[in-house]
């Protein structure tokens, strides 16, 4: 009996010794995977959102050292009515500009101007204007093009079919759980991958259950948003990271290097990575307004800024729009848009008015009832008071 426990003893310990020497190989990985566990805690979710280098492999994206085009600001007091809505969605920044002058600037909960905040899903409209100048340029012959003639390791995928509109307007029809609360998700398996240094591509490429027929049926599935870098890389053979640091960030005249973060293999989190300023946020807003030009310059084609921020996704009658990668309310009227990303990011475009409203926020009751008509209904009172 001794001899048995003995041995049972020395096995624990022996598995002891294992998990820890594991532990300590494996530290990056373990510790992105805890952070991750508590990204969005109440505790931890403001400073996690502006420090988000601290937490997941990333690149810098080095723009020239050029001093940054600056927004002249003629900034002034925020309407009073508004000081509920910033508490109870948790802002952290605010710029508004309207004609491109700063109106209106704030931050809250602790951040400063100089944080390079979280973008989430609105990355995914900085990538959707980097493919419309792609698209200018001929690098893709064609938004009906299947994705898998630019990505071939998709051809035995869920997108077998798809064709590149069908992953800009999310009606790819692959199946994949978005439910950001639940652990089993497709999402947050996603996010696990990108703790562990794992492969978005072949976690892409390994999906094969659908939903439909693609082009049949809209379902927001940020996967498509990857789907969609995946062909733009392989239809120029440069990473995402240079090609937008050249075709988009740089002509922007950003006021500070973005971050973006990347999975094991260096490849860009594209449907949710990129870091920068509240005020650059406003920069890519106030570039749409302008249909495409920003500095002097036409940077994204008219054209491409016209057809990504009309309703083209086959969405529900009554319901929010979707475009190339911009949402459009359900009431929306021409010239009004957005950008959108969980935990309350937003751009928002009202073209007519001429105002841009970029927000970042920490608001862990972003998907409860109400939460986005309270934001659009500030949006719209902001502008009113601008005119």
């Amino acid at each position: 009996m001794k001899k048995a426990l003995r041995r049972v003893m020395k096995t624990l310990i022996i598995l002891a010794i294992v998990g820890v020497g594991l532990a300590i190989w494996k530290w990056d990985e373990v510790k992105r995977l805890l952070a991750v566990s508590s990204l969005f805690a109440e505790e931890n979710i403001v400073a996690n959102f502006s420090n988000m280098d601290e937490i997941f492999l990333h690149q810098l994206l080095d723009v020239p050292d050029a001093p940054a085009v600056a927004l002249p600001n003629m900034a002034r007091e925020m309407p009073a009515s508004l000081e509920g809505w910033i508490k109870d969605r948790s802002l952290t920044g605010l710029v508004v500009l309207k004609d491109g002058n700063i109106a209106y600037e704030s931050y809250f909960q602790g951040t400063d101007p100089d944080d390079l905040r979280i973008s989430w899903s609105v990355a995914k409209s900085f990538l959707s204007a980097l493919f419309g100048i792609l698209l200018d340029e001929a690098a893709i012959g064609s938004i009906d093009d299947q994705v898998s003639k630019y990505a071939p390791e998709l051809a035995d995928s869920a997108y077998a079919g798809a064709t590149i509109r069908n992953v800009l307007n999310m009606s790819s029809g692959v199946e994949f759980d978005e439910d950001y609360l639940d652990s089993n998700s497709d999402i947050n398996k996603m996010g696990r991958i990108l703790a562990l240094g794992g492969s978005m591509d072949a976690f892409a490429a390994d999906i094969t259950d659908t939903i439909g027929e693609p082009g049949a049926r809209w379902q927001y599935v940020s996967i498509d948003t990857h789907i969609l870098g995946m062909v733009m890389r392989g239809a120029t053979g440069r990473s995402i990271h240079d090609l937008m640091t050249e075709k988009l960030l740089t002509p922007m005249g950003l006021e500070a290097d973005p971050i973006m973060l990347t999975d094991g293999d260096g490849v860009a989190f594209v449907l949710g990575g990129l870091n920068l300023r509240t005020r650059d946020y406003a920069r890519l807003g106030q570039m749409f307004l302008q249909n495409g030009m920003l500095n002097g310059q036409q940077i994204v084609p008219a054209n491409w800024v016209a057809a990504s921020t009309v309703p083209s996704a086959p969405t529900a009658e009554g319901k929010v729009q979707y475009g190339f990668q911009w949402w459009i309310a359900a009431d929306a009227g021409a010239g009004e848009y957005f950008a959108r990303g969980i935990y309350g990011q937003y751009i928002y475009v009202n073209q007519p008015a001429g105002v841009v409203i970029a927000v970042n926020s920490a608001d862990r009751a972003f998907r409860e009832a109400g939460a986005f008509d309270q934001n659009l209904a500030a949006f719209r009172e902001i502008t009113a008071s601008l005119q």
